[in-house]
C-alpha cells in the first residue's frame, strides 16, 4: 500500500481549514507554504530510507506549550511570549514526522473544563455547536474531532485531556504525571500538570504518547518509565473492573446511567469481572482541587501576571478564571500542609476501595450542556464536569478516555483510570472497549460544506483525508432532492473521480447504510493508491437517463461550472 504523502496531507488540512470555517479552534496557525515545505523535506527522508513513524500525520499543540516559530498565549494576548524552542513533548513529534500545523484555543491559563473561557471565543463542539466543547484542551480536541488534524497536544491538571475528548466523540490519554516532559509548558499547577493526547483512534493515541515519553534532564519533575513498574500493572487472565455504586453515578445527565450499564456489560462480555465499589474517598479528593488550598498553585503559575494587569480582567483575562487564580493567593501554608495530610488520607482509602482490582470504570463526565447554560452558571457547571477527573492528578494515577456510543445524537465517553504506570493495563482494557470504526468514503452531498455532510457527523463520524478514486469509475448527477451523484464502476472509459474519506464508528456505519434511500448503495471502491474502502455507489439502473459528469473530475466542480454563468456571445463588431 502505498504511504500517505505528508505534502498532500498538510495541503488537505489546509483545505479542510478553510472549508470549515471554525476560527476559534485557533489562536495561531502556521503559513501553509512553510508547513508544506516542512512536510516535503519529510517526504524526501522517507524516500531516501529514514523511519519516521509519525509521517504523513499533522498535529495541533494546545497554545500553552511552545512551538518554535509561533507565540505563545495560554489563551491570553497580554501573556504573549515567543519560545525560543519546542517544548520537549513538541520536539518529539516533530522528530517522528508529525507536522505540526498551529496553536489551539483553550479555557486561559488551562483553568477550565468548558472551552468557554478565552478572549479568543468559546471553542464550540464538533457535533454540536451550540454545545460546549469541553475544556481546557477545547480546541485540540476538537481540530481532531472535525479530521482537521490526526493529533493533538492537550494539558491536563483536573480532567483537560479528559473531558474534551468525551464530549467530541474521540480518545483522551492522560498518561503517568511526569511521564512526558513538561519542559516548555506554561504550568496550571506545576506539581499536577501532565501532557495530553488526542486522536480518533486509540492505537494512534497510545502510539504517539510512547513516542513523548521519557526523562530530559531538563523537567525536574519528569519520571523514567520502570520495568518492574511495568510488570506490576500487567493484567491478570481475568481482570477485575471496579465500577461506581449507584448513588455516585446519581449526576449523570438524561440517558447517560443507562449508556454506561451498556458500557459495563459491553466489558463484562469481554470477560472482565465487574466489581461495584464505594468510591467516595476519590470524591472527596476531586473536591480539594479547586476548593482546597491546591489552588494556591495556580497563583503561583501566573497570579503575578493576572496583578499586573487588573485593567484586564473582563477583556483580555476571563473574570472567572481570574477569580480562581487570584483566590488562590488566600491560601495560606497551613491550609495547604493540611489539605495534603488530608489528601494522603484519602489517598490510602481510596487505595483500600479499589484493592484487588485493576482499574476504574466511570463515565468521563456527568453531563454535556449547551454554551448558554454554562455560561448561565460558569463555576457551578464547571465543577460538574470534572467529579470524575479531578482526583486522577492529586492521587498520582493515569486515565484513558474512550468513546463509549452516543446519547440523544451526541457523544457518550467512559474512563478508565489505575495507580501511575498502569497505562498499559488501561490500553488493553480500553481495547475491550472502544468501538470499532469504518472508512466510508463520499462524493457528494455529504462531502465537507454539502447539504448531508450533518448525517455523517450525527453518526459520528469524523473526517480523515480527501481522496482521488482509480480512473476506473463513472459519475452521474441523479434527479434526486437534495441533487446527489451516483458513482458506477465501469469497464472502460472510466475516469478517477474526487472525494472525501470520513471515519464512523462501526454502530454509526451501520445506522447509516440501513437508512440509505434507492438507488443509493455502499460497495468497495479502489482508490488511486490502492487501497480498497467502502464507498457511496448507486445502482446501474438510476443512470440510464441521468447526467454523465465524469469529466468534470468531482461532485463539486460540476456543481461549479453547472452553476457559473454562461459568457454570453458579443455581438459582430461593425467591421467584421
Amino acid at each position: 500500500m502505498a504511504r500517505i504523502s505528508s505534502a498532500a496531507r498538510v495541503r488537505d488540512a489546509y483545505s479542510r481549514i478553510a472549508d470549515l470555517d471554525r476560527p476559534e479552534i485557533w489562536i495561531s496557525l502556521r503559513e501553509e507554504a512553510e508547513a508544506v515545505a516542512e512536510a516535503a523535506a519529510i517526504d524526501a527522508r522517507l524516500d531516501a530510507g529514514e523511519r519516521l513513524p509519525l509521517a504523513g500525520l499533522v498535529a495541533a499543540v494546545k497554545d500553552n506549550i511552545d512551538v518554535s516559530g509561533l507565540p505563545t498565549t495560554a489563551g491570553a494576548r497580554s501573556f504573549s511570549y515567543d519560545p525560543s524552542a519546542d517544548a520537549t513533548a513538541v520536539a518529539r513529534l516533530r522528530a517522528a514526522g508529525a507536522v505540526i500545523l498551529g496553536k489551539t484555543n483553550l479555557d486561559q491559563f488551562a483553568t477550565g473544563l468548558v472551552g468557554t473561557r478565552s478572549p479568543f471565543g468559546a471553542v464550540r463542539n464538533a457535533w454540536d455547536p451550540a454545545r460546549i466543547s469541553g475544556g481546557s484542551s477545547s480546541g485540540s480536541a476538537v481540530a481532531v474531532a472535525l479530521g482537521v488534524v490526526d493529533i493533538a497536544l492537550g494539558t491536563d491538571t483536573a480532567g483537560s485531556g479528559r473531558v474534551p475528548a468525551a464530549l467530541n466523540g474521540i480518545v483522551g490519554v492522560k498518561p503517568t504525571r511526569g511521564v512526558i516532559p513538561a519542559t516548555g509548558v506554561v504550568p496550571a499547577c506545576r506539581s499536577l500538570d501532565c501532557v495530553t493526547v488526542f486522536a480518533r483512534e486509540l492505537r494512534l493515541a497510545r502510539t504517539v504518547t510512547r513516542i513523548m515519553t521519557g526523562v530530559d534532564g531538563l523537567d525536574p519533575l519528569g519520571r523514567a518509565w520502570s520495568p518492574q513498574a511495568a510488570a506490576e500493572a500487567a493484567l491478570p487472565a481475568v481482570p477485575r473492573v471496579a465500577i461506581p455504586t449507584r448513588e455516585h453515578l446519581e449526576s449523570l445527565a438524561d440517558g447517560w446511567a443507562e449508556a454506561f450499564r451498556a458500557a459495563v456489560a459491553g466489558l463484562a462480555a469481554t470477560g472482565v469481572e465487574i466489581v461495584e465499589v464505594d468510591i467516595s474517598p476519590l470524591l472527596a479528593a476531586a473536591s480539594l482541587l479547586y476548593e482546597g488550598a491546591f489552588v494556591a498553585e495556580r497563583y503561583a503559575a501566573v497570579g503575578d501576571h493576572i496583578d499586573a494587569h487588573e485593567e484586564l480582567i473582563g477583556s483580555d483575562l476571563d473574570q472567572t478564571v481570574a477569580g480562581i487564580v487570584l483566590g488562590g493567593a488566600e491560601r495560606t501554608a497551613v491550609e495547604l500542609f493540611r489539605d495534603r495530610e488530608r489528601l494522603d488520607r484519602l489517598g490510602v482509602a481510596a487505595r483500600e476501595a479499589l484493592a484487588g482490582t485493576d482499574a476504574l470504570l466511570t463515565p468521563t463526565t456527568t453531563w454535556h450542556p449547551t454554551i448558554d447554560e454554562l455560561r448561565a452558571d460558569p463555576v457551578g457547571g464547571n465543577s460538574r464536569m470534572g467529579r470524575y477527573t479531578n482526583f486522577a492528578n492529586l492521587l498520582d494515577m493515569a486515565s484513558l478516555a474512550v468513546p463509549a456510543g452516543a446519547v440523544g445524537g451526541l457523544p457518550f465517553g467512559v474512563m478508565f483510570t489505575a495507580p501511575a504506570f498502569h497505562d498499559e493495563a488501561l490500553a488493553q482494557l480500553a481495547e475491550r472497549i472502544a468501538a470499532p470504526r469504518v472508512d466510508l468514503l463520499v462524493v457528494g452531498a455529504h462531502l465537507t460544506g454539502q447539504p448531508l455532510n450533518h448525517q455523517l457527523v450525527t453518526a459520528g463520524g469524523t473526517f480523515v483525508e480527501a481522496i482521488t478514486t482509480s480512473p476506473d469509475y463513472a459519475l452521474f448527477a441523479l434527479p434526486t432532492t437534495p441533487p446527489k451523484p451516483g458513482l458506477l464502476k465501469v469497464l472502460s472509459e472510466g475516469r478517477a473521480v474526487v472525494g472525501e474519506i470520513w471515519s464512523l464508528p462501526a454502530a454509526g456505519f451501520g445506522v447509516f447504510v440501513d437508512s440509505l434511500p434507492s438507488p443509493m448503495t455502499i460497495g468497495s471502491v479502489t482508490l488511486d493508491d490502492g487501497r480498497v474502502v467502502s464507498g457511496f455507489l448507486c445502482e446501474p439502473f438510476a443512470t440510464q437517463d441521468a447526467l454523465d459528469i465524469s469529466d468534470h473530475g468531482g461532485w463539486l466542480a460540476w456543481r461549479a461550472a453547472s452553476q457559473s454563468p454562461r459568457p454570453q456571445q458579443q455581438a459582430p463588431s461593425p467591421a467584421s
